[in-house]
């Protein structure tokens, strides 16, 4: 699947011709076990990847919210923050909050605010070099309402959010994590493959 170049920076390659490239798409939700143990196996063999692979494998990070856990809709807010922001920064967010992904499990955000979450998930971007006032400032939601009297304001990036989530129904994807190789599931791909399984899959379907 493509996608339009305000989210570029969900590739992974994000430079490669698309002509002639295979597309792999990780389906990973923020708050997930499963996805972190996939996203940092996966992403620690990056360097290794893209000297190995070059222009014909291009990787797409594709944010999948698991609303059971409520606070899966706003670490993939700050996502879609980051992607608005500094979309070079993308990965590198993604993998210093999956890191902390523990934080923002239930039983840690239930008793605090909205606002206070974007307010911790903002450090977590500014450690990766993100501007935090301006990260905040596109996700903070409005304590009063709006001119006209609006109470489900929403933040600034509602719509890219929007987006994200209509692409996941459109194919149906359910659980986290799933794979598409080439725009279909590969359900032979594991969140346990360890380095060595992975690299066994890519030589022989990146060809």
């Amino acid at each position: 699947m493509s996608v339009p170049p305000k989210f570029a920076g969900l590739k992974l390659s994000a430079s490669a011709p698309q002509e002639s490239q295979h597309t792999l798409e990780l389906y990973l939700d923020y708050v997930c076990p499963f996805s972190a143990k996939m996203f940092n196996t996966f992403y620690a063999m990056s360097p290794q990847i893209a000297l190995q692979y070059g222009p014909r494998l291009q990787v797409l990070f594709r944010q999948h919210i698991q609303p059971w856990h409520p606070s899966s809709t706003l670490t993939h807010e700050a996502g879609v923050a980051v992607l608005r922001l500094a979309p070079e920064k993308f990965w590198d967010f993604s993998a210093a909050l999956f890191k902390h992904q523990t934080e923002f499990f239930d039983v840690n955000v239930v008793n605090e605010t909205r606002n206070s979450t974007y307010e911790r998930l903002a450090k977590i971007a500014g450690s990766v070099g993100v501007d935090e006032r301006k990260f905040l400032d596109l996700l903070r939601i409005p304590e009063v309402p709006d001119e006209d009297g609006h109470l489900n304001v929403g933040n600034q990036i509602t719509n890219d959010l929007k987006w994200i989530i209509k692409t996941d129904r459109v194919i149906g994807v359910h659980v986290s994590p799933t794979v598409f190789f080439n725009g279909v599931e590969e359900r032979s791909i594991s969140s346990s493959f360890t380095a060595a399984q992975w690299g066994e899959w890519l030589a022989q379907n990146v060809v």
